[in-house]
């Protein structure tokens, strides 16, 4: 059910995608208030279950960023988060 949820939440809100450092990416998202809890929603859930991701959500300027995080072992499956994502925006040529 969460996957379904991120990826309507990727489609409807990502503006931008690009990496943030080794194993992390980030996101920009449209910066509305009911975006940022959302996405606050979201993250805390997937967090609270099993999630190998860290998430840290920041408001300023103007802007709403995601940064997703993993450890070294795990970066392919950021790999194919970030494809996932590209794909769920529309972005042609992203498959991976």
């Amino acid at each position: 059910m969460r996957v379904a949820a991120f990826d309507a939440l990727f489609a409807e809100a990502v503006t931008e995608v690009s990496p943030s450092g080794p194993g992390r990416i980030r996101l920009a998202l449209r910066p509305e208030p009911q975006i940022a809890a959302r996405v606050a929603e979201l993250t805390v859930r997937e967090t609270g279950c099993c999630s190998l991701f860290t998430f840290t959500l920041t408001a300023a300027d103007g802007a709403l960023v995601l940064e997703v995080g993993v450890d070294d072992r795990h970066r392919e499956v950021l790999h194919a988060l970030t494809a996932r994502i590209t794909a769920a925006m529309g972005v042609p040529g992203t498959d991976s």
